[in-house]
């Protein structure tokens, strides 16, 4: 058995000699971009990014890139994906391809040939174009591969956001850094209103001012000589406005015809019209405007526009058909024409300037300001898509898996916490654990893929000694909470709650020798003297696992195929023949002797081990007689994690329970049998001398 195991060890790693770095591939991006865009007259780095821009006559017509120039996206080996893209000027993506990963799944695995045929069907698309992974027919949709989900988001992740920055840097496809989304109106949105009703939902703005107020105003300053004192309260002003493009306003006050009339034939898209009505001495109009000039007593302002309003943009304004109209002396429409990128959803305000004279010629201006709010009840505002981060998406799609995994760990905490009584029931239990194993193999392992390995311990250990980031750790929420508690079981109760419980390529083998011995094949055990030095060779795996690891991430992740897992659990026996080969013949041994992999190579279980010696609780109850004399359990249990002196060694346990179900049973633990027989004993006595008595 020790020779066979050691000749796989050597066939193993010879297999994998061969390469040892990520894939790489050269590139220029100047080649790129003269391949792909041979009408160019010129070529250009771009000086805010490293883009090469192709020009034919001074216009911009393609753009080639690498994505991680513009935004590096960690992927799950912690290390970005690199990709070569080139873009039009329309923003088609016209070429894709990968340039270099360090994915493990890829590595020694998934051929590269199916990233690259991956990354190459975002040709096509367009930057403007919201690409999901594997979302079904939809026609933005790209297929995933099997076996590397959060690989191929990431790559798409990187690409779409790359070559949108890009975009927006060169105003392609109509993106820009300063794109802003307005408000609409709310066009079917009427219903009949009186003046006083409009008033009193604040759909027309006021502002009326005295004579003393605008005394006040200029007061102390060199036109004060031009303040009017016969008659402070008589009004000056008495100003309304209002925004006639909402429907509730403007066909309440012009009327179906004009409101049409209006909006149809003298309005351009994204022009506004405002309605401005008065009463008063003061005209807003102004009595020097004359053709061609400007209005220069009324201006509009909102955020840090301001509207000036031209003869072109004004209309008379005569009838006003709404109930209860008090009248007005002066009546206009002003239109704030599309350049001036009114927005229906902000604030905005209607400036009266008031000019008084200083002398002959020269005149002092002050300003009184009315504010109008934007009717919320009558606009749509748009709805602004925030983009989750990857892994939040990631635990978005992955919601079911990620559910019932965390309602499996619930329900395995719970089996522990009971364990004291679940023993005492040994069917039931047994029955409890073979579901769970099965649950484990099919739903944890080749449904979900939440195989641990101890790649994912270096991935950690190297993070935390370079750029730690939780967001990599969350990638794969299935992996992140089988972690978690793994992570707290350690801490609690040690190494065994995974590996007997939620470890699938630990579960595969323990059900195939469950069957074995259903059956009735022979097992064939070592003497424990070899069994207990055969322990050391997973701990030397793992420390030259991690040795190669502090040298080289990926040179590590392709000796750690010495687990099976990735064959057996992520691709499912879907490779070359040698790594199939390599697992089944673990699963082979594993029907003679239980769980060989798990108890002399996994070095995943030796990484366990090691934190697991400072667990806080030891629930495995045992008595004085284990060991000495009684030796049942040690000869029971499995996979010999108990010592013949009685102790269990908890760095190998696998927490199966069947030393406390026997712990428990009074007809098959013999210090339990031995105290029923005194118990008996003395009872028969004591009924003896009753009977003497």
């Amino acid at each position: 058995m020790k020779k066979s195991a050691l000749l796989v060890l050597i066939f193993l790693i010879t297999s994998l000699s061969a390469s040892v770095q990520g894939y790489s591939k050269s590139f220029n991006l100047l080649e790129e971009a003269q391949k792909n865009f041979p009408q160019a007259d010129r070529f250009d780095l771009s000086k805010e990014l490293p883009v090469m821009v192709a020009y034919d006559e001074d216009i911009p017509i393609g753009f080639s890139f690498t994505n991680n120039d513009i935004i590096s996206i960690p992927a799950y080996s912690g290390k970005p994906i690199n990709n070569l893209i080139s873009m039009d000027a329309h923003g088609d993506i016209i070429s894709a391809q990968l340039l270099e990963h360090h994915e493990p799944i890829l590595l020694v695995g998934i051929p590269e040939t199916k990233l690259e045929q991956f990354v190459a069907s975002f040709m096509g698309f367009n930057v403007t174009d919201q690409i999901r992974v594997g979302s079904g027919d939809d026609e933005n949709s790209i297929d995933a591969i099997t076996g590397a989900t959060v690989t191929v988001m990431v790559v798409n992740e990187g690409i779409m956001k790359a070559a949108n920055k890009v975009a927006k840097l060169f105003n392609v496809a109509g993106l820009n850094d300063n794109q802003t989304l307005k408000a609409s109106i709310k066009e079917n949105a009427f219903e009949k209103k009186s003046w006083q009703q409009l008033l009193s939902i604040g759909a027309i703005g006021n502002l009326s001012l005295k004579q003393q107020d605008v005394n006040d105003i200029f007061m102390g300053s060199e036109a004060e000589q031009q303040i009017e004192q016969d008659n402070p309260e008589a009004p000056f002003i008495d100003l309304y406005f209002t925004n006639l493009n909402i429907p509730i306003i403007g066909r309440n006050l012009l009327g179906d015809d004009e409101y049409n009339w209006l909006v149809n034939q003298e309005l351009q898209p994204g022009d506004m019209a405002f309605a401005i009505m008065a009463n008063g001495e003061y005209s807003f109009k102004g009595n020097g405007y004359v053709r061609g000039g400007i209005f220069d007593r009324t201006q509009l302002h909102q955020s840090n526009q301001v509207t000036v309003f031209r003869d072109l943009d004004y209309i008379r304004l005569n009838d006003i058909y709404i109930e209860g109209f008090p009248g007005f002396s002066e009546m206009a429409i002003f239109i704030s024409r599309a350049k001036n990128e009114f927005d229906v959803g902000e604030p905005w305000q209607l400036e009266l300037l008031i000019r008084r004279q200083k002398g002959p010629i020269e005149s002092i201006f002050k300003s009184f300001y009315a504010t109008a709010q934007p009717l919320e009840s009558y606009i749509d505002r748009p709805v602004i898509e925030v983009e989750l981060p990857l892994w939040q998406r990631v635990w978005h799609e992955r919601m079911f898996q990620t559910t019932v995994v965390i309602a499996a760990l619930f329900l395995l905490m719970m089996i522990i916490f009971a364990q004291d009584w679940l023993v005492k029931y040994p069917k039931i239990l047994h029955r409890l654990r073979t579901g769970y194993l099965l649950f484990t193999v099919f739903f944890i392992g080749w449904y979900s893929l939440g195989q641990l390995s101890v790649v994912n311990v270096f991935t950690f250990v190297s993070a935390v000694y370079s750029d730690f980031h939780w967001e990599l750790f969350l990638l794969d929420p299935v992996i992140f909470c089988i972690w978690g508690f793994v992570a707290m079981s350690l801490l609690l109760w040690g190494r065994g709650i995974y590996c007997g419980w939620l470890c699938p390529f630990g579960a595969i083998q323990e059900l195939v020798n469950e069957f074995s011995r259903r059956i009735n094949i022979k097992q064939f055990e070592l003497p424990y003297a070899i069994h207990e030095r055969l322990w050391a060779v997973k701990y030397i795996i793992l420390l030259a696992l991690f040795g190669l690891s502090l040298e080289s991430l990926s040179l590590a992740e392709r000796y750690a195929e010495v687990e099976p897992f990735k064959t057996t659990i992520m691709l499912k026996f879907q490779r070359e023949w040698g790594y199939v080969f390599y697992a089944a013949l673990l699963i082979i041994i594993s029907i003679f002797n239980r769980k060989f992999y798990c108890r002399y190579i996994c070095p995943l279980g030796a990484a366990l081990a090691i934190p697991a010696r400072i667990s806080l609780f030891d629930w495995l109850r045992r008595r004085k007689e284990c060991g000495d004399p009684c030796q049942l359990c040690a000869v029971e249990c499995e996979i010999k994690a108990i010592a013949p002196d009685g102790r269990i060694n908890r760095n190998e346990c696998h927490y199966c329970l069947d030393c406390q179900m026997t712990y428990h049973d009074d007809h098959k633990c013999p210090p339990l049998i031995n105290k029923g027989k005194k118990s008996r004993k003395s009872k028969l006595k004591k009924i003896a001398m009753q009977e003497v008595n």
